[in-house]
C-alpha cells in the first residue's frame, strides 16, 4: 500500500514538473486546427518564384470576414521555408482589385482633394510571451481592449497584462511595401494613454504629405529621383513644393509617404506582386533578431500565430484567420 502511494506521488510530481516546464518555455501551448510546416533549405529564396518554394508544403488558411466583411470568407495559400539564419513566408490570395490609393491627392485644376480608396494588407501576430487564450481564440483576444483594461475608448490592440507580449508583422501595399518592408510592431498591455500596439525600436512607418492647413500636398518627387513601386512617393525621395502652378488637372501625389525603416523596425523585408487578380507576398526575417520586441524562432519549437487580411479597408474591417501552428521540419 505504501509502495502504491509512493508511486502515485512520484507520478504526480513528474506531471506537475512537466506542466511547470511547459508554462515557462516558449513552446506553443494549446493546439490549433492547422499546421504550417517550414521546410529547411540550403539556399534562401531570392524571390516569389524561386525554386526553393517547391520544397514547402502549402497550407490553405481560411479567413472569416469581420465587420463590413461579415458573412464572407477568404483563403490564403501559405508557405514557409528557413535557413540556418532566416525564415521566409509566402502568401497568395485572390483580390479582385489592387488597392494602393490610401487617400492619395488628386488635382482637378483648381483644388486638391483626397482620392477615395484605402490599401490591401496582411498581418501576422506571433506570441513573444504567452498571451492568455491566444492559442484558441487568436486575434480576437487582442483586437479589442481586454476586459477591465484602462483606456477602453481609444485603446485598440492590447493584452491584459504586461507579461503577455506579441510580435505583429504588418505588410501594407501602400505604406510599407514600396519601401521593401513590412512594418514591425509589438503588442503589450493597454496603457492609460494609448493602445497596446507599439512600434519596434528605431524609425519607420510613414509620414503624411500635407500642408499645415491640410488643404494640399506639401511635397513632390525630388529632381533625379524615381517613384517607388505602384507610383508611390517615398519620404526619402520627396522635396518641398515651391511652385504649385506646375501642376495640371489630373495630377496625383502620394498622401501617405513610406519611410525607410531603421533599427528593429527594419527587420522584416518584403517583396510582392499583383497579377491576374491575386496578390503574392514574401516576408523574410532573421530567426533571431536579437531584439526583445521580436519573437525569437527556435527550429526545435513550435509557435502559434494568427493572421488578418484587409481588402481596401481599415480599422477592424478585415478577414481573420484561425490560429495556425508553425513547426520547423528538420
Amino acid at each position: 500500500m505504501r509502495k502504491q502511494k509512493k508511486t502515485s506521488l512520484v507520478m504526480f510530481l513528474v506531471l506537475a514538473f512537466g506542466i511547470v516546464f511547459m508554462m515557462n518555455s516558449h513552446e506553443v501551448i494549446g493546439a490549433s486546427k492547422q499546421t504550417l510546416s517550414a521546410a529547411k533549405v540550403k539556399k534562401a529564396p531570392a524571390g516569389l518564384n524561386d525554386p526553393a518554394w517547391k520544397k514547402a508544403k502549402v497550407a490553405d488558411v481560411h479567413f472569416e470576414g469581420k465587420e463590413s466583411f461579415a458573412g464572407k470568407n477568404a483563403l490564403v495559400a501559405t508557405k514557409a521555408v528557413y535557413t540556418d539564419q532566416e525564415i521566409y513566408f509566402l502568401f497568395s490570395w485572390k483580390d479582385a482589385n489592387k488597392s494602393v490609393t490610401k487617400g492619395a491627392w488628386a488635382y482637378d485644376g483648381q483644388k486638391w482633394q483626397h482620392q477615395k480608396g484605402n490599401e490591401d494588407r496582411i498581418s501576422l501576430l506571433f506570441e513573444i510571451n504567452r498571451i492568455n487564450n491566444f492559442a484558441t481564440k487568436g486575434c480576437a483576444i487582442t483586437c479589442h481592449v481586454p476586459d477591465g483594461a484602462p483606456n477602453a475608448k481609444e485603446g485598440k490592440f492590447g493584452t491584459a497584462t504586461a507579461a503577455e507580449k506579441g510580435d505583429l508583422w504588418h505588410w501594407k501595399a501602400a505604406r510599407s511595401d514600396p519601401a521593401g518592408f513590412a512594418d514591425d510592431t509589438w503588442l503589450t498591455n493597454t496603457s492609460e494613454e494609448k493602445g497596446g500596439r507599439k512600434s519596434d525600436a528605431g524609425k519607420g512607418g510613414d509620414t503624411r504629405n500635407m500642408t499645415g492647413d491640410k488643404s494640399m500636398p506639401k511635397y513632390m518627387l525630388a529632381p533625379g529621383k524615381m517613384l517607388a513601386k505602384n507610383g508611390i512617393l517615398l519620404a526619402s525621395d520627396a522635396v518641398e513644393i515651391k511652385d504649385y502652378s506646375a501642376f495640371k488637372a489630373g495630377d496625383t501625389l502620394t498622401y501617405r509617404m513610406p519611410k525607410n525603416p531603421e533599427g528593429s523596425r527594419a527587420d522584416i523585408k518584403a517583396q510582392s506582386n499583383y497579377a491576374n487578380g491575386s496578390w503574392t507576398v514574401m516576408l523574410s526575417r532573421n530567426l533571431d533578431t536579437g531584439h526583445d520586441d521580436d519573437v525569437a524562432f527556435n527550429p526545435r519549437k513550435k509557435y502559434n500565430f494568427a493572421m488578418a487580411l484587409f481588402d481596401d479597408s481599415g480599422d477592424e474591417n478585415s478577414y481573420d484567420s484561425e490560429v495556425v501552428t508553425l513547426q520547423f521540419k528538420r
